[in-house]
């Protein structure tokens, strides 16, 4: 159920690559600063992610792209930036550079090797074990993906309907964590941690994979640059849903905000 809701059968669905060179592949979710990319499908082939050049520049925005067919080619531009992607010759040119990598064309789009072109914009790729997928930061982002898109999720699973400030808060909780050494060092890890059974519900019940609210979006964003509302707050919990009762034993009350009590 849980994978169902992050990316429906798409993780689990094994085709093969419509291309001069194809190749077993699996279709797998990809997002970009914390939004999952929805024009047309991405490919894991051999460890290497292909994604459409339109979908992944349009992201990023800023981006023309088109299709030259004097050259047979699929070009695109920024301001003094420019992206040439070859099917013939199997190459990527990123502002004169060129790289080898497979390019193919399915359905009208264009397939470019991710990392390749994500790395020569100045943007960083990782592989996120928990979405299935990869996760991209683009070029000049103010926060790594794989962290927004986690930190928004939870935030909203945990307190959708509440206070700005409040998300904020239940932010804060997360990332005190990822600096206690009592938890682990990652946002996501925090989240999915294990080591005394489920820390969060969402993980539980599958609604940490539903996408996340504007306003969960927004308080991510101001966590990850800092702004506290729970201190050092390392637990919350709603008494409206839960007893609290090991928290309430073992832990300091700090705060209550909207439906949450905080707790050292």
């Amino acid at each position: 159920m849980k994978r169902k809701l992050l990316c429906g059968l798409l993780a689990a669905l094994v085709l093969t690559c419509v291309s001069a060179k194809a190749a077993p592949c699996r279709v797998v979710p990809v997002q970009v600063d914390g939004t999952v990319l929805s024009q047309g499908v991405n490919y894991l082939e051999s460890g290497v992610t292909y994604v459409p050049l339109r979908g992944l520049l349009n992201a990023f925005g800023g981006w023309s792209v088109w299709w030259d067919s004097s050259r047979k080619v699929a070009a695109a531009s920024s301001g003094s930036q420019s992206v040439t992607a070859d099917p013939a010759g199997n190459t990527v040119t990123v502002n004169g550079r060129t790289y080898s990598g497979k390019v193919f064309v399915e359905r009208g789009r264009t397939y470019i090797p991710l990392r390749i072109l994500v790395t020569a914009l100045g943007g960083g790729v990782a592989w996120d074990p928990y979405l299935g997928g990869a996760a991209v930061t683009s070029p000049g982002a103010e926060h790594d993906a794989m962290d927004l898109y986690w930190l928004s999720r939870i935030i909203s699973a945990e307190s959708q309907g509440e206070s700005l400030t409040g998300q904020i808060a239940v932010g804060n909780v997360v990332l005190n964590r990822v600096k206690s050494a009592e938890f682990p060092n990652s946002i996501p890890a925090v989240i999915f941690d294990r080591k005394h059974d489920v820390q969060f519900t969402p993980v539980s019940n599958g609604t940490v994979y539903l996408p996340p609210t504007a306003q969960s979006v927004e308080a991510a964003k101001r966590a990850l640059s800092g702004e506290s509302i729970a201190g050092g707050a390392m637990y919350f919990y709603a008494p409206a849903l839960s007893q609290g009762v090991w928290i309430n034993a073992n832990r300091t009350y700090l705060m209550t905000i909207g439906c949450h009590r905080f707790y050292l």
